[in-house]
């Protein structure tokens, strides 16, 4: 009779499986299928798999079951199927291993480094049931797989811990910063798990056996549970039409003994390696005895589970000129919104710009490609305002373009420009623009890009690893208040500042008694909002808005005033009206919200000249140049 797998690796180094996907790939199944429905449609071919391991030396075969979560396999439409996928995957790999192998139930990640907007209520809930199915059929343990942030780990084995006893291997996807995604440690990282009540804990994906040494390296002298390693073969190279990995099977042969001395006692692959693979490594630990695991070096104290929190909640301006943030606290000021071209022609937008600062704007706002629509960048835009007119830019950074290493990039190259001022909004679909057919990224919601913002003026990248330097962003959130509810948008309100949201930006506004109510009922609130005003270009623009534009909403009164009305006579209008609603937002708020339409920015000039007016202010000769 064999061992329970605790013993079985106290003493020795087990073999671990190699890739599932990547056979399933060369077997002629396409990427973008759930590889773990072939457990019901095409058992035969898991159990082939499985054997290819056993067959070159495996003694630890995964279920294949990492995405058989009800959050993943609902994008394919077999949310029903959780527990039937999960069970049939243990019972496929234990055909597979016989008597004398070991079967662990594989759970992945299901956030998977994206930041996913799943609460972690939903995250227990997902989790519990993939492992109840699993447990049904008796594997020798579970193996939580390829997460990136302990938090949601930590959710992961602690639902396990409240099913079952079973071994637990915990395996972290990390890169070469040697931390996790939320900034812990990699020490850190191990000795949470180790008191969560993980058996094992390692490192898989993301990277091939030198960078998962390194990490290993980290923890060297205060590793007291055993330590897995499933490496990357290297990394992938798109050619031809197919991926393909560069380290070789003798590679990871050579490795095999690096990671035991380390003090690893299983040791597998993942994306890339094959039974070749696996045949190096258990031809490598033949006959090798493993070291005890050393003591700690010294005595540790518990530390708190908690995603990356903030540390400079004050923005870093010293020696620089005060920021919105800064000077709304003192007196009214004025953004003032012009959108980029749709075109190559950059002149009339530059010279709008300048007309815009000799009036008296405080900052240029510039959207990132509002409603869908392609404009030029509002990178390159800001930084030529920046230095061709001293007005600061304030740029919108959506979600819906970039994925977070796109993201991340993004901001970067914004810190080096010095464009500090940054308003993150989710961005519309992709589908109502003028591209419908391309993609609509979303790897972060709003609450979340503030977040990651906020921890690059940490100097910790999205990735978690230390930064040399810290950015200096003073981050915008949107509000919507055109809505049948405003305390529930207040709410969500208040859970992007607890996020980071440094000031509020809203929608236009076209009611002066809203305003009102916008003020009550955020009054509580300790960062600015800058309301804002959009003046009506037309009756046509007005009906558009109103019946068509997420987001803003008309009142009857502004809709009948704006009638009909074309040309001169709809933008002299559209003046008054905006010029009324001044005069309730200047009341209740400091923060004024410009928002020019059609590049008209002459009406924003006169509600510029129409603020200072009132305020008594003087423009200095440099507006006036």
């Amino acid at each position: 009779m064999k061992p329970d797998l605790r013993s079985a690796w106290e003493n020795n180094v087990l073999v671990g499986d190699g890739a599932m996907g990547t056979l399933l790939y060369q077997k002629g199944f396409p990427v973008g299928i759930s590889y773990e429905e072939l457990n019901l449609t095409s058992p035969g071919v898991i159990e082939e798999v499985h054997r290819s391991y056993i067959d070159a030396g495996a003694v630890l075969l995964e279920s294949n079951t990492y995405s058989a979560n009800y959050d993943k396999l609902s994008k394919f439409g077999l949310e029903s199927k959780v527990a039937e996928i999960n069970r049939a995957g243990v019972r496929i790999a234990r055909q597979a291993a016989g008597e004398k192998g070991y079967v662990v139930g594989a759970i992945g990640s299901i956030r998977a480094g994206k930041r996913a907007n799943l609460s972690a209520a939903e995250l227990k809930r997902f989790f519990s049931q993939q492992i109840a199915a699993l447990l049904e059929e008796q594997p020798d343990g579970i193996m939580l797989e390829t997460f990136y942030d302990v938090e949601e780990l930590h959710l992961a084995l602690k639902a396990v811990r409240k099913l079952s006893a079973l071994p637990v291997i915990c395996q972290l996807a990390v890169d070469d910063s040697a931390r996790t995604l939320d900034g812990l440690t990699l020490p850190e990282a191990f000795h949470i798990l180790e008191q969560d009540g993980a058996d094992v804990i390692g490192f898989n994906c993301n990277t091939g056996p030198n960078g998962i040494k390194r990490a290993l390296g980290t923890l060297q002298g205060s590793l007291v549970l055993p330590v897995s390693i499933y490496p990357n073969a290297g990394v992938a190279d798109y050619v031809d039409g197919q991926y393909r990995y560069g380290a070789s099977p003798e590679y990871f042969g050579q490795m095999a003994t690096v990671f035991a001395d380390m003090g690893s006692r299983i040791i597998g692959g993942c994306c890339g390696t094959t039974p070749r693979h696996i045949a190096e490594i258990s031809a490598a630990l033949k006959g090798y005895v493993a070291e005890p695991l050393p003591e700690p070096a010294a005595p540790r104290t518990a530390e708190r589970i908690a995603v990356h929190e903030h540390l400079a909640d004050e923005a870093e301006q010293e020696g620089g000129e005060p920021t919105l943030v800064d000077l709304v606290k003192e007196r009214h000021t004025v953004i003032v919104e012009l959108d980029p071209p749709r075109d190559l022609d950059i002149a009339k937008f530059m010279k709008g710009a300048e007309a815009l600062r000799r009036s008296g704007a405080d900052a240029l706002t510039l959207a990132d490609n509002s409603l869908a629509v392609t404009r030029m960048s509002n990178m390159a835009l800001g930084h030529l305002v920046q230095a061709r007119t001293g007005l600061r830019p304030l740029v919108h950074i959506a979600c819906r373009d970039r994925n977070l290493i796109g993201t991340q990039s993004h901001l970067m190259g914004f810190d080096a420009l010095g464009i500090d001022h940054v308003l993150a909004v989710t961005g519309d679909p992709a589908r109502f623009g003028d591209l419908p057919g391309s993609s609509s990224i979303y790897d972060l919601t709003s609450f979340e890009i503030i977040r990651m913002i906020r921890q690059l003026n940490d100097g910790v990248a999205f990735s978690g690893k230390p930064l040399k330097q810290k950015a200096k962003f003073v981050i915008g959130a949107a509000f919507n208040p055109n809505v049948k509810h405003l305390n529930k948008a207040v709410e969500r309100l208040e859970k992007k500042i607890a996020s980071g949201a440094d000031y509020i930006m809203t929608q236009p506004v076209y009611d002066p008694e809203l305003i009102v109510r916008i003020a009550e009922a955020t009054a509580h609130l300790e960062i600015p909002i800058f309301i804002g005003i959009m003046p009506l270009a037309s009756g046509r623009n007005a009906e558009y808005l109103h019946n068509e534009v997420p987001g803003i909403q008309l009142s009857d009164e502004v809709r009948s005033r704006m009638k009909d009305l074309e040309g001169e006579a709809g933008r002299a209008e559209g003046v008054q009206i905006a010029k009324e609603l001044l005069d309730a937002a200047t009341a209740h708020f400091n923060g004024i919200y410009l928002i020019t339409p059609f590049m008209f920015y002459d009406m924003s000039v006169q509600l510029l000249e129409y603020i200072w007016a009132k305020q008594g202010r003087q423009l200095s000769p440099l507006f006036c140049l």
